[in-house]
């Protein structure tokens, strides 16, 4: 026995040691950068495949890759739960519209295909869940196959999908990749301007700022009157007239010679100054024995889900939240503003009341760095159970929406939710996005060890470069096409096409490769929005196909 099948014997014998060796090689080789690019946490999934293809058995259990994708499809759903009910009022519709449409392009490449090379209709089938990396499709097929095979056939036939499944998924992976790398250069994508065009997406476009003006002349409005009057999307927070500093009210009238202070995004605060007065060099700053500001976290469960106006801030203390941060996202707040665990306010108030007011808010990083177990529990175990509800479909199908399409509908309806009476459903960002991680190396790293062995032994058979070829065509077919009409024609920014092209391909590595290259969070909503409807057209068309040929 050679030192390499004592080193297999021994990794099969010890798959927690198979798991975290995969994630710490692929991991770190993840952040390499080669040309400008890295493949970030998707470099797990290919030494999962390295290891994988050194022994049939050299596997992870089923539970690894189950538990990584409820991790990660639970988490993103309930971060994005608010984002994706809110875009199907703006660009979702259309985001959603293309992506059905790409997919039955897809579909009918997957057809053409299998009548061109004169592929099995199994194979064909398989080939489609994998070209589009969809796992829940290649079960759908499966149990298509074995409702309607011969018995004499049976094993065979419910083999083949997977076969192609395994040859065509790592090239489902790899190819919407290298689609985005190469065609963001070719098209010169600067994605730090794109957060330009992201108002209307749900995401702030540009850091918040301060400044100081000099009121021109008097007003014969209120300061609420104002805002309503010209749609101003600021914070008046300090005030002073007559020599003597306050924070505004909305019932203030200005006068000519105040100085005012006003928190915004450049382009509001440009609007602003246009009316009221030019900006002043010296910011007006508080007399810190009366008033002071300070940074809260919010970390008191009550707060979880609360309108800010709901929480009466200026009646109880004095105080005026003028920012609220969450994780790298600076909001500018408003009345309708639904605050979450985890969330740092920017608070002014007096100064005798700054520390009730961080009572009040919790002020507690630990806290916020903790989970409700028992909220996360039955959410996760409620998407689990939506997932096994068979749904009766014309022609004798049944579908299952299954262990990802279950978890992240779920998911997305707790996140908009918020909370529930006592059970609050959305956790603390920081523990959020540590969960999001996990699962998602666990996912990659349970599926390339599962897909290594038929990948690369499919590979020296005949029809193995065929299936291959067809599947990595279909790929960068349906990647550039979707990148093309939704970027170019729709003129939907990159950034969002990154991650609508992630969601069709339901694939948490693109995902995960787009936020590296766009380094905001634009594909976290593209891939939110379209998400459920690819699970559900993926699963119904790859049966469908079997339908068409069997």
């Amino acid at each position: 026995m050679t030192a390499l099948d004592t080193f297999v014997q021994f990794l099969r014998a010890n798959p927690l040691l198979l798991l975290f060796l995969v994630a710490a090689i692929g991991y770190p080789l993840g952040r390499l950068r080669v040309g400008g690019a890295s493949l970030g946490v998707a470099a797990v999934l290919f030494v999962g495949l390295a290891f994988g293809a050194l022994d049939p058995d050299l596997k992870l259990p089923d539970v690894v890759y189950n538990l990584g994708l409820v991790l990660f499809v639970y988490t993103l759903g309930l971060s994005s739960g608010s984002v994706f009910f809110g875009s199907m009022r703006r660009q979702g519709l259309k985001s959603n519209l293309l992506v059905l449409g790409m997919l039955v392009f897809a579909g009918g490449l997957a057809a053409a295909a299998k009548l061109l090379f004169n592929l099995k209709a199994t194979m064909a089938a398989g080939m489609f869940a994998g070209s589009l990396t969809n796992t829940p499709a290649l079960a759908g097929v499966i149990e298509h196959v074995r409702a309607s095979a011969p018995a004499a056939l049976m094993e065979q036939m419910t083999a083949e999908p997977v076969i192609a499944y395994s040859l065509t998924y790592p090239m489902g992976v790899l190819g919407m990749l290298l689609v985005i790398y190469i065609l963001q250069r070719v098209w010169k994508i600067d994605y730090r301007a794109e957060l330009e065009q992201a108002r209307e997406f749900g995401v702030a476009q540009e850091p918040l700022q301060n400044i100081t003006l000099r009121v021109q002349s008097d007003q014969d409005v209120t300061v609420a009157g104002l805002v309503s009057r010209h749609g101003w999307d600021v914070i008046f927070s300090r005030l002073k007239h007559a020599g003597q500093m306050r924070l505004v009210s909305g019932q203030d009238l200005l006068t000519a010679g105040d100085l005012l202070s006003v928190v915004g995004r450049r382009d509001e605060l440009e609007r602003v100054a246009a009316v009221l007065g030019q900006p002043q060099d010296d910011h007006l700053e508080f007399d810190v024995s009366v008033y002071d500001k300070r940074r809260i976290f919010i970390s008191n469960p009550a707060m979880a889900g609360r309108k800010l106006r709901d929480l009466r801030l200026g009646e109880r203390y004095g105080a005026i939240v003028s920012r609220v941060r969450r994780g790298d996202l600076e909001i500018l707040p408003h009345g309708d503003t639904v605050l979450a665990l985890g969330d740092q306010v920017r608070v002014l108030a007096p100064h005798d009341q700054l520390g009730q007011v961080a009572t009040f808010f919790g002020d507690s990083y630990r806290a916020v760095s903790e989970i409700d177990v028992l909220a996360f529990g039955l959410g996760a175990a409620l998407g689990l159970l939506v997932g096994m509800i068979p749904i009766p479909l014309p022609g004798g199908m049944t579908l299952r929406l299954g262990i990802a399409g279950g978890t992240l509908l779920v998911a997305l309806v707790l996140g908009a939710l918020g909370r529930t009476g006592p059970i609050i459903w959305e956790m603390p960002y920081s523990a959020n996005l540590t969960l999001r991680q996990v699962g998602l190396v666990f996912f990659l790293a349970g599926i390339g060890t599962r897909a290594g062995y038929a990948f690369f032994s499919t590979l020296r058979q005949g029809d193995g470069w065929l299936v291959l070829a067809a599947g990595a065509g279909l790929t960068c077919i349906i990647a550039a096409a979707t990148l093309w009409v939704g970027h170019k024609w729709m003129r939907i920014p990159m950034g969002v096409m990154v991650g609508v092209l992630a969601g069709l391909q339901t694939q948490p590595a693109v995902l995960g490769f787009g936020l590296e290259q766009s380094g905001n969070d634009l594909p976290n909503i593209g891939y939110a929005t379209v998400y459920p409807i690819a699970m559900i057209g993926k699963i119904l068309l790859a049966q469908v196909l079997l339908i068409l040929f069997l």
